[in-house]
């Protein structure tokens, strides 16, 4: 998946739509790095009464302007839909989307950012006080780690800049939501190109599908 494509709607209401056609349907407003795990997800559930609307996925870059960009869908969307959910952790907002969230009458997923409720909110925490020389990388981040990390981070062209930015960083630590081979070779290849010891976790969907499972009410 592109970029591009991450910004998405995989279905929409209109607006105008009757009551009759908006009762027990609930949209998920959610980061678009999050789309291949929220539609599998569905897929394996059946959970038809869903719709999904991703933000772009590159808001993480900025995670000061994603409250905003959650009020706009919120306010573009809500009379379309009996129920909305928001699909964003914290995600380095300093409890600003919480805050957000609140004030437009919405829920949100647990948890400070991805990484944790993929290990699972409990289990992250536990690690917490062991693990704050990691370096995380979800599916998505390996699939785009050029776009998400590399280039950003301005490696791409100052190479030598490495060391400063994870000097204190001991290793690499891939969750991996899906058991594939092929992500598993790439996320080593991140580790090295960091300079890091790796480390696979296998960890599905974590504390994503019960809290889904939640809102779509099954």
């Amino acid at each position: 998946m592109d970029i591009d494509d991450i910004t998405l709607t995989e279905r929409g209401l209109n607006p105008e739509a009757p009551a009759s056609e908006t009762q027990g349907r609930i949209l998920l407003i959610a980061c678009g790095a999050l789309a291949h795990e929220i539609l599998a997800l569905k897929r394996m559930n059946g959970w038809d009464h869903l719709d999904l609307q991703c933000l772009p996925a590159n808001l993480h870059l900025w995670p000061d302007r994603i409250p905003a960009a959650v009020e706009q869908a919120v306010a573009q969307h809500r009379a379309a839909y009996e129920h909305l959910f928001i699909v964003y952790a914290d995600c380095g907002t300093g409890g600003l989307l919480q805050e957000k969230c609140k004030e437009l009458g919405v829920e949100m997923v647990e948890g400070p950012h991805c990484y944790s409720f993929f290990e699972g909110n409990a289990a992250f925490a536990e690690k917490a006080e062991t693990e704050f020389t990691a370096f995380y990388l979800t599916d998505f981040l390996v699939r785009q780690f050029d776009a998400f990390v590399w280039r950003p981070m301005g490696l791409d062209r100052h190479p030598e800049l490495r060391d400063m930015y994870f000097g204190n960083y001991t290793k690499l630590v891939y969750q991996a939501q899906l058991d594939d081979p092929a992500l598993d070779a790439k996320a080593r290849d991140c580790a090295a190109r960091l300079g890091l010891t790796y480390e696979r976790r296998l960890t599905g969907y974590g504390d994503l599908a019960p809290t889904l499972a939640r809102v779509a009410g099954t």
